[in-house]
């Protein structure tokens, strides 16, 4: 009997950052450290991914469900992100990281949706490794405004497909994800990648995701490479 090929090749990871308040708690800390780790652990596993020959990893760091937190977590996650646009761009750009933002920019704060556009600028020929950083991001949210564009454009509904639907997400131009993780122990998708995510293959851990380190990550690796992806053939 002919044995059955297994996966090989990891070329998108996505992950959704779940725990960093719970990592914080567990170690009788404010919150919003955890915060802080888990934004500094993105820029680690970005260098491992890099190291592996990963070439998209894309972060579900904050939801449009998160917009309903407590203004002071929402004002410093949001600060984290831009004291990271100013400080770490050169240092992403130089790992030739390239930035691009997946979600509902519009909801953000002018001088922020400008950082980002520039970051996206300056990092836009990078080939290393594309980080796609989903902020306010949903999964029905991106859906819905891919009908309303089409709607828009008033496209031929002869000319509709899932290619063409795919071309309108925020995420186009990136093939689909290989594999899913999700840290500190849920075992959901919470709406991350909805569209994208049919085929991907799904890893859970416990561990939170400001511990969540290389060899963490290689396990997972390892699980993924055991799996045999047939896309219903």
């Amino acid at each position: 009997m002919k044995k059955k090929q297994k996966t090989s090749d990891l070329s998108h990871l996505a992950i959704i950052l779940d725990g960093n308040r719970r990592w914080a708690k567990k170690r009788g800390l404010p919150t919003l450290i955890g915060h802080k780790k888990g934004y500094e652990n993105v820029k680690n596993i970005a260098d491992t991914c890099i190291e592996k020959g990963i070439k998209i990893l894309t972060v579900f760091a904050f939801s449009t469900e998160n917009w309903n937190r407590k203004k002071t977590e929402v004002t410093y996650l949001m600060n984290l992100l831009r004291n990271a646009l100013l400080k770490d761009l050169d240092e992403l750009h130089e790992k030739g990281i390239r930035i691009k933002l997946v979600g509902q920019r519009q909801r953000l704060d002018k001088d922020l949706q400008k950082r980002i556009k520039n970051a996206e600028n300056k990092t836009k020929s990078n080939n290393k490794l594309l980080l796609q950083l989903a902020i306010s991001y949903g999964g029905r949210a991106e859906i819905t405004q891919a009908i309303k564009s089409i709607i828009k454009e008033k496209v031929p509904v002869a000319k509709i497909t899932e290619e063409l639907i795919s071309s309108y997400m925020w995420t186009a131009g990136a093939q689909d994800p290989d594999m899913i993780i999700r840290t500190s122990g849920e075992q959901r998708t919470s709406g991350f990648l909805t569209w994208q995510s049919v085929y991907s293959e799904l890893y859970f851990t416990k561990i939170p995701w400001p511990a969540f380190n290389k060899k963490e990550l290689e396990k997972a690796i390892n699980a993924y490479k055991q799996q045999q992806r047939r896309y219903g053939k």
